[in-house]
């Protein structure tokens, strides 16, 4: 028992010291559980439409190269920003319409013969392989249909007469109608509808790039308001350093595609393999996913070379590698220093992560959700919980 002091109260006992930092808030059963049950419901409900999100992230991106681009105009062209944004969009536009009336019809030919020749390759090396016993499923010729037995659905088609007998099953079974009309049209039925929903994809990331760019301030205060106030300043900062990221990141990969692709263009012309120029589109295209990309180039870019024999291989191997080595050790290191330092594994692990969780999305927007990722990181943990310096 404490001693009563001599003015008759008792005194007060000494208390722990408080530990720094944020304290725990003495939260009910019932709202711990509410927010639980919330926080749930919100993951679910992300999950259901990763595809979406994957989408409007896109459309983020695009937003950001065009900020860019109208930043940089901006250094030269004392206009306002409206100007600067329809100067910058105008000449994009013009440069994708140009690349298409003057190199489309060749883009189409090569793509077509080179579809071809690797098809045509590839069941060589399944039947190779197959001479040493393996046996690769995904190299398998697809079934072959003439002669088969017609039954049911195919043979009241027949018997209706094509389109005649679509009308018919439609009108006794309106559901059906779609699986009607894909086996009366067959292949052409899934490439419209393929080149539509890619159409309208195009479409979103387009419109939301272009509102994006349009105002990107009033999108980031929007967000911003949802900070208490207190916080603000450091949403802001956070926003800002996760938008210039994705601003050096995206030139920088823009110049490397640009590079791979006229380097592999160049180099497989110089050897006389055919479709050489959708070859070095594709290596560029697929440049934008590292580490999986480059081997899915290097293998169409060895199919295709097959057809010209050894010489034309161990040629098309040859730029191959010196186009690896030169993205590996000169653009990236330079380039991509200031954007982006990730350690290789690291970034082939976030693919596979990524592409087990949610597919093509994940692969393709891996190294910008990479670099969102370490911002936070950096901003959020390494500086205001760990209080030292996050290395640039």
């Amino acid at each position: 028992m404490h001693p009563i002091s001599q003015s008759g109260t008792r005194p007060v006992p000494p208390t722990a010291p408080r530990e720094a930092g944020p304290q725990p808030q003495g939260w009910s059963l019932a709202v711990s559980g509410i927010a639980v049950v919330a926080f749930t419901a919100f993951l679910a409900l992300a999950w259901s439409a990763i595809s979406t999100l994957f989408l409007v992230f896109a459309g983020i991106l695009l937003g950001v190269f065009l900020d860019g681009l109208t930043q940089l105009l901006g250094k030269v062209m004392p206009a306002g920003r409206g100007l600067r944004l329809s100067l910058v969009s105008l000449a994009l536009a013009g440069l994708s319409l140009s690349m298409i009336a003057f190199g489309g019809a060749t883009v189409m030919q090569q793509g077509r013969e080179l579809g071809q020749t690797v098809a045509s390759q590839a069941g060589t090396v399944r039947d190779r392989l197959k001479e040493y016993g393996i046996d690769v499923p995904g190299l398998s010729a697809p079934p072959k249909t003439e002669g088969r037995h017609l039954d049911g659905s195919d043979a009241k088609q027949q018997q209706t007469g094509g389109l005649a007998g679509l009308a018919s099953n439609a009108m006794e079974s309106p559901g059906s109608i779609l699986s009607d009309a894909g086996s009366v049209l067959g292949p052409a039925a899934s490439v419209v509808i393929a080149l539509f929903s890619a159409l309208g994809n195009v479409l979103v990331i387009v419109f939301l790039g272009l509102s994006c760019a349009a105002d990107p301030g009033a999108y980031r205060d929007g967000a911003i308001r949802f900070v208490p106030p207190r916080h603000r300043a450091r949403a802001r900062a956070l926003l800002d350093g996760m938008g210039e990221t994705l601003r050096h990141w995206l030139f920088g990969q823009l110049i490397t595609m640009a590079v791979i692709f006229l380097c592999t263009w160049a180099g497989l012309s110089f050897l006389g393999i055919g479709g050489s120029l959708i070859l070095g589109i594709q290596a560029g295209l697929l440049a934008f996913i590292p580490t999986i990309g480059p081997l899915i180039a290097g293998v169409v870019i060895v199919l295709a070379a097959l057809a010209s024999g050894l010489t034309a291989v161990l040629g098309a191997m040859g730029v191959y590698l010196a186009v690896q080595t030169l993205e590996s050790y000169g653009l990236t290191p330079y380039i991509q220093k200031r954007a982006l330092d990730i350690p290789p594994a690291t970034i082939f692990a976030g693919q596979l992560v990524l592409g087990v969780l949610f597919g093509l999305w994940g692969i393709a927007l891996a190294l910008p959700l990479m670099a969102v990722i370490k911002v936070l990181l950096a901003q959020l943990y390494i500086e205001d919980t760990l209080q030292e310096e996050a290395e640039a």
